[in-house]
Parts: structure tokens; C-alpha cells; sequence
């Protein structure tokens, strides 16, 4: 019987904790048959807040604890002791509500490599359907691409004349140009497509769980976090929860899964007594599985951030920093709903690699017409871009470990950015690809200027330490409760957590490997993926 002062939010088939990229897809196709009860558990609020559906609302709602977990790295070594900020989304939709909404799914050695390493049907040509089952692609339907779907992807509303250049300044050095790079191989340089409708975000929240929530057999709860799992023996059988402010408990009938992300999913495990038993019972918590795996493996896609300062051109810089410029641009986007306001964080993208011997691109680039210290901060003073490039198959490892048994505090987040010489590598050669690019005839007319690293710094060991001062995350963080066989692997290749019954985790964390380029997309993929197992594991 439950203690009077815990409210039992009752049973049901499926219980999903998070509805972020991963929880919302869940939701939807769990609660398809009316005979599956379905509850779907948000620590955040609710979606309806203004900034989430401007596309460059991204610059209030990270960082902001309306939208955002807040968290922060611990101080990074390989960043010469600076801590990031780490948004994660806290809202209906989660990260899809706040990210750069750039739809990318990866390369096709991303999934053939997880296939080779154990992972049964998770190659590519395994994962594509999924890809093309939840796309509504603006452009129409091809032999890559599909119609139809729930999540809406687009052509970016805008272009700008230094980006232009660039790509024309990257196929001068061999870098081909591209209108899409979600054929297989991305190799190339292109304007990114993004998951907008018609100038709007467009997110997992309005995609697939708004126009189901009238669902009789579907509970969706907002200010509602789980602080663990509830056992009896090896099996999985609920969760308790902080709902507005009061301990509950629910039960669930066939399974719980965890949806929470890279970092909330194995902080939940672990808070449940789950994970490594050698740090769990230093923080006195009582161990019910020793599962060492949890919370290691992270990895992230670090961003260098090279500014470079032009002439003969406009850049954001000189519009957004002006009265006049920041009323156009208000007027642009509400009058036509396009313009700045319709921007990704990045607009042009392009894929490379930093090295001749590498078989595929190994770096993407983000390039944007502005320049500023840090999001959130102002504009230079004057006209710039920036060409971010990151290693998209680092192979330094961090993890996330709990500090305490208490689940409103933070875990300790340590990515390890550039701890593994070949990053380390990889960055400086990264800067001197780039160095090339602005380089060429194509981006003469505008007289660039390296404003950061600086062009004072040449060799490897300088590059790789100015990497360092410059980078920062592109909030892609994946690999905590890695897919697998091996002893270190948290979920089996159906995404059950390894030892328990009745309890899965589905999204970024079960990454074995990070994928080539922005995560959003196989974050959804794999929602779908999971969605067919569960519904195939019935019993």
C-alpha cells in the first residue's frame, strides 16, 4: 500500500521519462493501438513559450531555465581549464525546442560500423527506412527522401553573399559543392536543411505528440521528473516522480523507458542504484545492478570557432547591431517570416576531411555571417564570419557521474575535449583546412582577416592550444549508455538495459559511436527503431 503522503499516479503498459526527441516519437507510436495504455513523463513545462518558435530563439531559450537544464561541464583540461555551458532541452520537445534544427543523419559507415561491431540490424541500409518513415521533405519525395511525415524538413529562407564565397572558395581546394548531404556520403559544402515549416521551428513536440494528445489511452505530464526506478529483483516494474513539487509513484505494466538524453538518462540509472557499484557506493547508494558502463563513453563534437574579419560585404554584425538593421529584420521575418530571424545557428555546411588518408569526411564545417565571444553574448563591432569546424569522430572519451544521491544536483559532466592526441591533431589540422579555404581566389574580393586563433600560430602543438581557447560544444553529446555486447555496453541491440527486464533506454546515450554530423535526426531514427521493437517484444 502507498504511504498516504505518496500519490500513486497509477498503472499503465508503457512508461516513457522524457519527452524530448526520443519521448515524443515514443509517445505517438506506443499510444497508435488503443489497447496500449501509454504515460509520458516531462520534467519541463509546456512548449507554449514565444521563443521556442522563432528559429533564432535559441538564443533565449538556452541558458534559460524556462527551456533549459543549465548545465555545465566540469573545467576541461583540453580547454585550458574553461567549464561550457551544456544546454539540454527541459521543455515538451526537449532538445528539438532549443537546438540548431539542422537536419543531418550521418553517413552510412556511422551505421555499418555499429552493424560490425555486434548491433544486429542497425547498418545503414537497416536504419534508412527509419530515416523515411517520420520525413516530410519539402523538397518532394526521392529515392533518399519521403513525404508525409511528421517532422518537417526545409530549405533554409535565406542566403548570404560571404557564404556564398565560401562554398565557392571550398570547391576551389577540392570540396565539392552540394545541395544535400543526407545521401549516404556527405561530403561536400552546401546550405544546410533544417527542421522548420515555412519559417516556424518545427519540433518533436508539434510533430508527433500535439496531434495525438487527444488520445484516451495516452497521459502526458509536464513538471514531472523521475528520480529512479522502481525494482523488484531484476525486473523493472515503475518509477517515482516529483510531480509540481509531490513525490509519486507509477507503475508500469510492460516497461519503463528512459528517454532523458546523454546526460539525464544515466544520472536516472545510476540515481537507481544502476551503473558503476565502485562510484555508487562511495555516495552511499545501495547498489541493485553493477553495470560499469553507465555514464561512461561520452563523447561530443567540439567546435573551433575561427572568426575571420571581411570587407565589401555585409555581414549580421553591422545589421544587428544597429537600431535600423534590428527593426528590418523584425519586420522581415514577421511580415514574410523570413530574413535573420529565420536563421539556424548555422547556415552554411560543409563536410571534409583533414587529411587525405582518411576514407570519409572526418570534419564539419558550421559557417555563419557574424561573429561574437560566446551565444548569448553580443556581435562584433565589426563585419566578420565565422568557420567552426569540428572532428566528427573524436576519439577522446568523458563521462557523467552522479555527485551525490540527490537528483536535483547536477552530475559531474566531463566530456575530456581533446584529451586523445589524434584529436588534438585532427584540430590543427582542421584550422589549416580552413586557412585554405578563406585562402583561395573565390574570398579575395572580401580582404580576410584572422581575427581568431590569430595567424600567429602555426605549428601543431600552438594550433591544438588555441583550439582549445576557442572551441566550444555544439551540444551533441551521445554514447552514456552505449548499445553493445562488450562489458562496458549498458543496452543489448533492442535497447534493454543489460541485466534488468521491463526497462530500456531510447535515445542519443545508446549511440555506440557518435554519428557524422548533428544528432537531432538519429535521435528520432532510433525513437523509431525502438518504437517497432517494443511493440514487437510484446508479450
Amino acid at each position: 500500500m502507498d504511504e498516504p503522503n505518496i500519490q500513486n499516479l497509477g498503472t499503465f503498459d508503457y512508461v516513457i521519462a522524457g519527452a524530448g526527441s526520443a519521448g515524443c516519437v515514443l509517445a505517438n507510436r506506443l499510444s497508435a493501438d488503443q489497447k496500449n495504455r501509454v504515460l509520458l513523463l516531462e520534467a519541463g513545462k509546456d512548449d507554449n513559450y514565444f521563443w521556442i518558435h522563432i528559429p533564432v530563439g535559441y538564443l533565449f531559450t538556452m541558458n534559460n531555465p524556462r527551456t533549459d537544464w543549465c548545465f555545465k561541464t566540469e573545467e576541461e583540461p583540453g580547454l585550458n581549464g574553461r567549464a561550457l555551458d551544456y544546454p539540454r532541452g527541459k521543455v515538451l520537445g526537449g532538445c528539438s525546442a532549443i537546438n540548431g534544427m539542422i537536419y543531418i543523419r550521418g553517413q552510412a559507415r556511422d551505421y555499418d560500423q555499429w552493424r560490425q561491431m555486434g548491433n544486429a540490424g542497425w547498418g545503414w541500409e537497416d536504419v534508412l527506412p527509419y530515416f523515411l518513415k517520420s520525413q516530410d521533405q519539402g523538397r518532394g519525395e526521392s529515392e533518399k527522401h519521403s513525404t508525409g511525415g511528421e517532422f518537417r524538413v526545409e530549405d533554409m529562407r535565406l542566403s548570404w553573399e560571404i557564404l556564398d564565397a565560401f562554398q565557392d572558395a571550398a570547391a576551389e581546394i577540392g570540396i565539392p559543392k552540394t545541395d544535400d548531404f543526407n545521401q549516404g556520403n556527405n561530403e561536400g559544402c552546401g546550405y544546410f536543411q533544417v527542421n522548420q515549416n515555412k519559417g516556424i521551428r518545427w519540433t518533436t513536440a508539434k510533430g508527433f505528440l500535439k496531434p495525438v494528445m487527444d488520445r484516451p489511452n495516452l497521459t502526458v505530464l509536464t513538471e514531472a521528473q523521475a528520480n529512479g526506478v522502481t525494482l523488484e529483483g531484476k525486473r523493472c516494474t515503475g518509477l517515482t516522480v516529483v510531480h509540481k513539487d509531490r513525490l509519486a509513484r507509477v507503475q508500469a505494466g510492460r516497461e519503463v523507458i528512459l528517454s532523458g538524453g546523454s546526460i539525464g538518462s544515466p544520472q536516472l540509472l545510476q540515481l537507481s542504484g544502476i551503473g558503476p557499484a565502485h562510484h555508487l557506493q562511495g555516495l552511499g547508494i545501495a547498489i541493485n545492478h553493477d553495470l560499469p558502463g553507465v555514464g561512461e563513453n561520452l563523447q561530443d563534437h567540439l567546435q573551433i570557432r575561427a572568426v575571420y574579419k571581411v570587407k565589401n560585404t555585409k555581414t549580421l554584425n553591422e545589421r544587428a547591431n544597429s537600431l535600423i538593421g534590428k527593426i528590418g529584420i523584425g519586420l522581415e521575418y514577421f511580415l514574410f517570416k523570413r530574413g535573420p530571424m529565420t536563421m539556424a545557428p548555422s547556415q552554411l555546411g560543409g563536410f571534409a576531411k583533414s587529411d587525405t588518408d582518411k576514407e570519409m569526411p572526418n570534419l564539419e564545417y558550421h559557417v555563419q555571417p557574424l561573429s561574437l565571444p560566446k551565444f548569448g553574448e553580443p556581435l562584433h563591432p565589426f563585419p566578420a564570419f565565422t568557420a567552426s569546424v569540428c572532428n566528427l569522430r573524436p576519439e577522446s572519451r568523458g563521462h557523467v557521474r552522479i555527485k551525490s544521491a540527490d537528483p536535483l544536483q547536477q552530475p559531474a559532466i566531463r566530456p575530456n575535449y581533446l584529451s586523445a592526441p589524434a584529436d588534438r591533431q585532427v584540430a590543427a589540422d582542421a584550422l589549416r583546412l580552413t586557412r585554405r579555404i578563406v585562402s583561395a581566389d573565390a574570398m579575395k574580393r572580401f580582404e580576410p582577416e584572422e581575427f581568431l586563433p590569430g595567424p600567429e600560430y602555426s605549428d601543431d602543438a600552438d594550433l591544438a592550444r588555441e583550439a582549445g581557447n576557442i572551441a566550444t560544444t555544439i551540444f551533441h553529446p551521445v554514447g552514456t549508455c552505449k548499445m553493445g555486447s562488450d562489458p562496458m555496453a549498458v543496452v543489448d541491440d533492442r535497447l534493454r538495459v543489460r541485466g534488468i527486464s521491463g526497462l530500456r533506454v531510447v535515445d542519443a546515450s545508446v549511440m555506440p559511436t557518435i554519428t557524422s554530423g548533428n544528432t537531432n535526426a538519429p535521435t528520432i531514427m532510433i525513437a523509431e527503431k525502438a518504437s517497432e521493437m517494443i511493440l514487437t517484444d510484446q508479450v
